[in-house]
C-alpha cells in the first residue's frame, strides 16, 4: 500500500506484495523512499523483485523489517535466493538496504509511525499507526486476536496493542479474512473475522473500517455481500479492492 502526502511524491509503502507493481506508475522516475514490512510471509514480500521503480538508477529503497531472533535480511533471503529465486535481496539493486526495526515511535519519510507487535502465526508481526498532516490510519493487515483470548464476544481480544494502534484513527485497515462461521475451522491460520474488525473499530472510535486481506477464494460477489452485511450494522465500512484510493480523513466508499 502506498502512502502519499498532498502534493508530494510517494515515499512510504506498507508491505511489499505483488501489488508493488501497481505503484510504479504513481512514481515519476526512481523510487526514493521506504518500505515498512508487517512481517515476512510470502504475500507481503514477493513483490520486491518486480518493483520496477526500485530498480531504476538513482533509486533508494529502505526496507524495514520487524525485529526477529535473526537478522531480517537473512530471514528474507531464505525464500528470496537460489534455487527458489535467481538472486538474493542484496542483489535487488545498489540503492536497496535492509534494516531491523523494533516496537516504538519513529519518524519515517515525513510520517509519524507507531509500531506495535500483534499476534499472527509464523514470525513476529507488527501493526502500524501512521500519521501526517492531521490525518491518521492504522494498518493491521494480518492479525490473530483469538491467540490472545476470546474477548468479550468470542471474536478475539481487543488487546492493548490493537487499541493503541486504532485509537481514534480516520481509517483502520484490518485483516478480515474470515467470516464468523468459518473461524472454528480456520482459526489456526492466524487471521481475524469481519466481525472483529468492526468491533475493534467501534471500540477504538475509528472513522472508517477498511476490510482487508480477503480470503483468496472469496469472489467479488461474495465480498460485495459481506460488505452489505457489514454496512447493515450501521458502521462506516468499505472493502479493500485493487486500485482503491482513500483520501484522508474522508475515504471514498466502494
Amino acid at each position: 500500500m502506498a502512502l502519499q502526502r498532498a502534493d508530494q511524491p510517494v515515499r512510504l509503502l506498507l508491505d511489499a506484495g505483488t501489488g508493488m507493481q501497481a505503484v510504479t506508475p504513481l512514481i515519476d522516475g526512481p523510487y526514493q523512499g521506504s518500505v515498512l514490512l508487517g512481517h515476512l510471509h510470502w504475500d507481503h514480500t514477493h513483490g520486491m523483485p518486480f518493483f520496477a521503480a526500485g530498480g531504476l538508477a538513482g533509486s533508494r529503497v529502505r526496507v524495514l523489517i520487524p525485529l526477529q531472533d535473526q537478522p531480517g535480511e537473512a530471514l528474507l533471503q531464505r525464500s528470496l535466493s537460489p534455487p527458489n529465486f535467481p538472486i538474493v535481496p542484496a542483489e535487488l539493486g545498489p540503492g536497496w538496504s535492509f534494516e531491523d526495526v523494533d516496537e516504538g515511535r519513529f519518524e519515517l519519510e515525513g510520517f509519524d509511525v507507531l509500531a506495535r507487535e500483534i499476534p499472527h502465526k509464523g514470525g513476529r508481526t507488527f501493526g502500524y499507526r501512521v500519521s501526517a498532516d492531521g490525518a491518521s490510519l492504522a494498518y493491521l493487515s494480518d492479525h490473530s486476536p483469538t491467540t490472545v483470548g476470546p474477548g468479550p464476544d468470542g471474536l478475539g481480544e481487543r488487546h492493548d496493542a490493537a487499541l493503541e494502534l486504532a485509537d481514534g484513527v480516520d481509517i483502520l485497515i484490518h485483516d478480515a479474512q474470515h467470516q464468523l462461521e468459518e473461524l472454528p475451522a480456520l482459526q489456526h491460520l492466524g487471521h481475524a473475522t469481519v466481525d472483529y474488525a468492526l468491533a475493534l473499530g467501534r471500540e477504538a472510535g475509528v472513522g472508517t473500517v477498511v476490510l482487508f486481506h480477503h480470503a483468496p477464494t472469496r469472489t467479488d460477489d461474495a465480498i460485495d455481500e459481506m460488505l452489505a452485511d457489514a454496512r447493515a450494522l450501521g458502521y462506516p465500512v468499505v472493502a479493500a479492492q485493487e486500485g482503491m484510493a482513500l483520501n484522508l480523513p474522508r475515504p471514498t466508499s466502494r
